[in-house]
């Protein structure tokens, strides 16, 4: 996701989104130990969606 469209979403949007990233971050972590992910760097990825939802949901408090 891109900060501009993360600053675009309100508040409860951007808990709701948080919430889905972090059960996608445990799908990916799960699907890593089990042998089954095909893209490893997709974790890397969804941890800095998490970080920039974070930053701006701290932003906005």
């Amino acid at each position: 996701m891109k900060a501009n469209e993360i600053r675009n979403m309100s508040v409860e949007e951007l808990n709701k989104k948080l919430e889905d990233l972090k059960k996608d971050l445990f799908m990916l972590r799960m699907q890593h130990a089990t042998n089954h992910l095909d893209n490893p760097t997709r974790i890397s990825a969804v941890k800095r969606d998490i970080a920039r939802v974070k930053t701006v949901l701290r932003e906005k408090a």
